[in-house]
């Protein structure tokens, strides 16, 4: 449980520190389904296009339960998982569908998900696949690196947030913020 209340905390408070997030609505450590706890951010309003520096803050959000179960424990767990395979696919779509990779500039390369076609004939060659590939976990690593800088510098707020996350089990987004003091 204290394993999962810092993985928790890990994605809540860089939710509530990295500028444009979402803001953070609920965190749980109750499990539920496959899930061993969750972190529930929403935005105010809809949002029908994303920017580059708030798919960036996805990442680190999503990033953020595996880069505290580093800081703290200077390990890791299957814990992220999911967390893992939504970022691979932010992270791919920025590189491969949205252009928003210099290096593979303004094109889209990927088929849209669950679009792709094992019989149709692939226009994109295995270089310019690579090139996703590498650009992907180009914006992974950036975005990794970022979340255990931010959790490191921000340690206090980590360790009071995953301990009254332990106590409660469940905060809503007034209790989380003043668990994290931000």
């Amino acid at each position: 449980r204290e394993r999962t209340a810092y993985h928790e905390a890990g994605h809540a408070l860089l939710g509530m520190l990295t500028p444009g997030a979402d803001p953070v609505r609920k965190v749980s450590i109750i499990p539920r389904g496959q899930a061993l706890g969750v972190t529930f951010q929403a935005p105010a309003a809809d949002r029908y296009s994303y920017t580059v520096a708030y798919l960036r803050g996805r990442i680190v959000g999503a990033l953020g339960g595996r880069a505290a179960e580093e800081v703290v424990y200077s390990d890791i767990s299957t814990g992220a998982e999911s967390d893992l395979d939504q970022v691979t696919s932010i992270a791919r779509q920025m590189a491969g569908r949205w252009g928003m990779s210099d290096a593979v500039g303004p094109l889209t390369v990927l088929p849209p998900s669950g679009q792709e076609s094992p019989l149709a004939a692939d226009p994109v060659g295995p270089a310019t696949k690579e090139l996703v590939d590498r650009e992907a976990r180009r914006i992974v690593d950036e975005c990794h690196s970022q979340a255990v800088a931010t959790l490191t510098a921000h340690r206090g707020q980590l360790d009071r947030l995953a301990h009254a996350l332990f106590e409660a089990e469940t905060l809503d987004e007034d209790e989380a913020y003043a668990a994290a003091g931000v």
